[in-house]
Formats: structure tokens, sequence, C-alpha cells
């Protein structure tokens, strides 16, 4: 019997918690404007998995510790923060059933080196049409998903 890998992830201060298990079914850096402005950064690393996969680990109630939010274009997109330190971790979109999840929040190693890196490294970047920053990798550049838009040849 295989046991599937697993990747725990916190908040900023730890009060938020939560595991994902099995394989990702998107390890992507996104460049959406959306996450640009809702954690003001250029771009993010983003690992999505399916609903099933996720579970919050921090004592319950976990409403005490979350807040949550849905903006009224996609209503079926939860985005849920720590009460206490802000920092967004997770998003529950109910129209794929999935779990998306931030990869700087999840479990490193004493080196800073995050934890099973190889079974959620990055795979492409996404949304690259609305970019602020170029990066000069060697992964593609999507302008939707990776796959099921435009590869974006630069």
């Amino acid at each position: 019997m295989s046991t599937q890998l697993q990747h725990s992830g916190t908040c900023y201060c730890g009060s938020v918690s939560y595991t994902v298990t099995g394989n990702p079914t998107l390890s992507a850096f996104c460049h959406c404007t959306r996450c640009q402005r809702m954690n003001g950064a250029a771009f993010i690393w983003t690992i999505h998995f399916p609903a099933t996969a996720f579970i919050w680990t921090h004592s319950e109630p976990h409403s005490v510790a979350l807040n949550s939010y849905a903006a009224e274009d996609k209503p079926w997109k939860t985005r849920y923060r720590c009460k206490n330190c802000g920092v967004c971790v997770a998003s529950r979109n109910t129209e794929t059933e999935s779990v998306s999840v931030w990869g700087v929040q999840l479990e490193r190693h004493e080196d800073g080196a995050t934890k099973d890196l190889d079974s959620v490294r990055p795979t492409a970047h996404i949304f690259y049409a609305t970019r602020i920053v170029d990066v000069q990798d060697n992964l593609g550049k999507w302008e939707g998903y990776e796959g099921s838009s435009t590869r974006m040849l630069l």
C-alpha cells in the first residue's frame, strides 16, 4: 500500500493551519490582476488540489480563526484569511470543487527549502498577459490556465 504525500501549511502567525494530501492538479505562478491586488504582489505561487484533499488542522471551530471573502463577480470562489495576521491561506472554488493554497506557506526544512518541493514545483506562469514584471525562466507562459489557453511565445 502506498502512502500519499501530505503537505502542511500555515499563515504567518501560525493561528491557521491546513494539510493537503496527494498531488496537485495545478502548480503555477499566477499573474492575474485579482491575485496581484488581493496579495499585494506581482504574482503568487498557487497550488490547486481537489477539495477532498484539503483539511483545516487548527483548533475547531475553524471559523474562530478565519475570515472569508467571496467577490461579487466570483461568488463560487471563497478566500480564507487568518483573523490574527491577515494572511490569505486558501481559496475554495465550488464550481471546480478545488482548493488553492499558496506555495510560500507550505512547511519548510530548517534551511528554508520547501519540503517535498519536487511534488509541488510550479510548471508554468499563468495569466501572464497581465504580468507586472517579466520573469526569465524556462517555464511556459500562458494567457490563462496552463494547457487550456494560448501559450505565449516571448
